[in-house]
């Protein structure tokens, strides 16, 4: 999980840019014990709210990307102050309005060239999910076939997970020199006002991220 040297420098400024590093290989998901490849991908971190302000350490997100030519590969590790999640899901985990509890979010624009269209992903800390295809005027299921592991650490109010979603999911025709559009985002409390968090802020007056124009970058590593 994070260092304190880390969490201390974490709330700067974020930059604009994430990048995943390759993998020749699949990767084990295994939230609780991280495979050696993570070490390679160099994190993004947040913990300011949806207008970049109020930066809350003890609410530190980081994200780390890696790619294969068949999966992108993501990991948060969050720290929290408090937990409210849902009790029930389907059998396979997957649970409606996932964000109406704490949750961690990706949103993965591979053309942004159409800004309205993007894909979302939702992993909470007892390990439910939802994936969503959102384009102008809607949403649908986007049934990505999105692989996933969590632990929570409560002693240490600190929670992982790491996902694996399949390329073919988020675009038909992966190019790995194409640059995408990516946001990632952390909602937690059990009342309004929650804390609605956000990699690159999206400045709305109310908590709002679905704003495609403020997505910060995704690239592809090649080394």
């Amino acid at each position: 999980m994070m260092s304190e040297t880390r969490q201390a420098i974490s709330c700067a400024a974020p930059g604009v840019e994430i990048v995943a590093s390759y993998v020749s290989h699949a990767i084990k998901l295994d939230a609780a014990h991280p495979a050696a490849e993570w070490q390679t991908a160099r994190p993004v971190s947040f913990c300011s709210d949806w207008q970049g302000k109020n930066p809350d350490p003890e609410r530190e997100t980081q994200v780390h990307a890696l790619w294969s030519a068949e999966t992108l590969y993501l990991r948060y590790e969050c720290r929290y102050r408090e937990l409210y999640v849902f009790g029930d899901a389907d059998a396979n985990g997957r649970r409606d309005h996932l964000w109406d509890r704490d949750v961690a979010e990706a949103f993965l624009q591979p053309d942004p060239s159409r800004e309205h269209y993007y894909k979302e992903f939702e992993v909470s800390p007892n390990g439910m999910w939802i994936d969503l295809d959102v384009f102008p005027g809607g949403i649908s299921d986007l049934k990505s076939g999105m692989q996933r592991s969590v632990v929570l650490n409560e002693r240490s109010h600190t929670w992982a997970a790491e996902l694996a979603i399949p390329m073919k999911a988020v675009t038909p025709h992966f190019d790995p020199g194409a640059v995408w559009r990516a946001n990632f985002y952390r909602i937690e409390g059990s009342k309004e006002p929650r804390s609605y968090m956000a990699w690159q802020p999206t400045h709305t007056p109310a908590p709002n991220f679905h704003v495609p124009s403020a997505f910060g970058k995704l690239r592809f590593s090649r080394h």
